[in-house]
C-alpha cells in the first residue's frame, strides 16, 4: 500500500507483489476497487461518487474491501479481462489456476 503526499484527501494505491489471477487485479498487481478511485464523479459513469474514495476510509476499511473483492469478484468492470472471462465461463479452471499460483507463491517462501 502506497500513500500519496495528500493522503487522506487522495486514496492510497494497493499492489500485490506476488502473482495474482483475479478479475479486479491488473496483471501488474494493482488492485482495482471503487474505494481506491479518486473522489468525485466517475468520468466513465460506472461508479457513484459515494462508492469512490473518501477521507473517512482507513487502512482497515481498505483491507476489508480487498478481502471482500477477493472472495466476490466484480466481473462487470474487470481490471483483468482474461481472468474475468475465465471466472464467468470456466469457474473450475479459474479455481485451478488460482490454486497453482497460490502453491507457487507458498513454495517461494
Amino acid at each position: 500500500m502506497s500513500f500519496p503526499p495528500n493522503y487522506p484527501n487522495s486514496p492510497p494505491s494497493v499492489r500485490f507483489t506476488s502473482e495474482m489471477w483475479h478479475p479486479n487485479v491488473y496483471p501488474d498487481g494493482r488492485v482495482c476497487i471503487s474505494i481506491l478511485h479518486a473522489p468525485g464523479d466517475d468520468p466513465n459513469g460506472y461508479e457513484l461518487a459515494s462508492e469512490r474514495w473518501s477521507p473517512v476510509h482507513t487502512v482497515e476499511t481498505i483491507l476489508l474491501s480487498i478481502i471482500a473483492m477477493l472472495s466476490s469478484p466484480n466481473d462487470e468492470s474487470p481490471a483483468n479481462i482474461d481472468a474475468a472471462k475465465e471466472w464467468r465461463e470456466s469457474r473450475e479452471e479459474f479455481k485451478r489456476k488460482v490454486s497453482r499460483i497460490v502453491r507457487r507463491s507458498q513454495e517461494a517462501l
